[in-house]
């Protein structure tokens, strides 16, 4: 499966490193100080948000404002 996600580098006036996001997995992203560690991060962020939403919904609440 290929999933689109987007790097940013911070510039090093706001503390340098990278922030990652997954624009199709709502709220999906993660930080790291390196290109190595932003990857790793994502991979994992990816696999925790799947898990998540592999489980069954019954559990969960919705609320609606």
């Amino acid at each position: 499966m290929k999933i689109k996600v987007v790097i940013h580098r911070v510039a090093e006036t706001e503390g340098g490193g990278y922030w990652a996001e997954v624009p199709v997995l709502l709220g999906c992203m993660t930080q790291g100080e390196t290109y190595g560690e932003i990857m790793q991060n994502i991979h994992e962020a990816i696999e925790g948000w799947l898990s998540i939403e592999a489980e069954p919904h019954a559990h969960r609440r919705t609320r609606l404002l």
